[in-house]
């Protein structure tokens, strides 16, 4: 068999298996402790959006300031809330927990 054409063949195929792969990005959603209902209920369609185009999603609250205080009891129930809504549609991956002056959950598509 002629090198050329085996190099050729061998091209080709890893072409057919990049094409068959799937990549799952990891998209960011942001929020802040005094984000209101509506604008909540926004942010939580486009969290199903990522999920249901198979992306896991990092769910991040900010705290700025003197917020801090209210992590443990404002922010997690928010945070709490939001993951509520989303349980029949993904799977929590990570439960809430700080990270510096942020609280970070995060969830994947369910397979």
């Amino acid at each position: 068999m002629n090198f050329d054409k085996y190099r050729y063949e061998l091209k080709k195929k890893q072409q057919e298996a990049k094409k068959k792969q799937t990549v799952v990005e990891t998209k960011e959603i942001k929020f802040r402790p005094k984000t209101e209902e509506h604008d909540l209920n926004f942010k939580i369609k486009k969290i199903k959006k990522f999920l249901s185009q198979k992306n896991k999603v990092k769910v991040t609250m900010r705290f700025r300031g003197r917020e801090i205080i209210y992590a443990q009891s404002v922010g997690l129930t928010a945070i709490n809330k939001i993951a509520d809504s989303l349980r029949e549609d993904c799977v929590i991956l990570q439960e809430p927990r700080m990270e510096g002056r942020q609280l970070v959950m995060f969830v994947g598509p369910k397979a």
